[in-house]
């Protein structure tokens, strides 16, 4: 299906909307990439003309939804279990282990969770040490179909590409046309919850946290944006709580009030005990 025209004018008033619901950037390279995806979903609702479909996207009634379902069309689902694995084990062996020990009950979230293989991940390591009872996880996403699919339990093999030894059997079952299942006590530990990030009512509407990981996410923003959510995340932390981004990023240049800190090669951004 041929792509509708999109002058740089009507992209750049596309590319703001999107920018402003979602925190999601698109510089004028990406205008053929955007249109590609954009027409199909003002195809789908029956318009001819960019320019049309902004216009009811921006002022129609119906259109902060249909706005959300072209969001969640263009969001990147890249995620896999034990990604990035050593940062999670050292949040679970030197921070929410030792809590829960202590009798506390703390508070993880994964933001941005995509499908959940993160948050199932978490699961597994604090199940294996037998935690998991004992902490609190929240997985949020902006993608509803996302989080329909990180409910179900029901994942594809590309998900299994970094699974270490005794996982599989223990916690994850293959089933059927190349598809595993993760054990229900595991996705049933985790409240699933729909959030934007930019939202920062949305954020606060949380609560506190003892660690919060929002990892390979902020590349997709803007500094500013990226700044704006950092300050939003760190409020959500609680005294001497965790942050932990992906391990290609850094928070440095947006001149947070987190301090970083290595731990066994991890670097943990941790809120100042007040």
């Amino acid at each position: 299906m041929p792509s509708l025209p999109m002058s740089p004018q009507v992209f750049a008033i596309l590319a703001a909307l999107i920018e402003q619901r979602a925190g999601l950037h698109y510089s004028p390279e990406d205008r053929e990439l955007m249109a590609d995806k954009v027409s199909d979903r003002a195809l789908e609702a029956g318009f001819d003309s960019l320019l049309d479909y902004y216009y009811f996207l921006r002022y129609d009634p119906a259109g902060a939804e249909a706005l959300d379902a072209l969001v969640d069309s263009l969001l990147v689902h890249e995620t896999y279990f034990f990604r990035e694995a050593p940062p999670l084990l050292v949040l679970v062996e030197d921070v929410l282990v030792p809590l829960v020990k202590q009798g506390r009950k703390p508070r993880v979230w994964c933001a941005a969770c995509s499908t959940g293989e993160e948050p199932l991940t978490l699961a597994m390591m604090l199940a294996d040490r037998g935690a998991l009872a004992g902490v609190e996880i929240v997985a949020s996403d902006l993608s509803s179909r996302a989080l329909e699919r990180a409910r179900s339990g029901d994942h594809n093999l590309r998900s299994l590409r970094a699974l270490p030894p005794g996982v599989e059997g223990r916690w994850l079952e293959r089933g059927v046309e190349g598809r595993v299942r993760v054990k229900p006590e595991l996705v049933d530990a985790v409240q699933w919850k729909r959030v934007n990030l930019v939202d920062e009512a949305a954020v606060a509407r949380l609560g506190a946290f003892d660690a919060i990981l929002c990892r390979n996410v902020l590349i997709y923003f803007q500094d500013d944006t990226a700044r704006r959510v950092v300050v939003s995340l760190a409020g959500a932390l609680k005294p001497s709580g965790q942050l932990l981004v992906g391990t290609s990023e850094s928070l440095m240049r947006f001149g947070t009030a987190l301090s970083c800190e290595e731990r066994r090669g991890a670097f943990f951004y941790t809120k100042a005990d007040s």
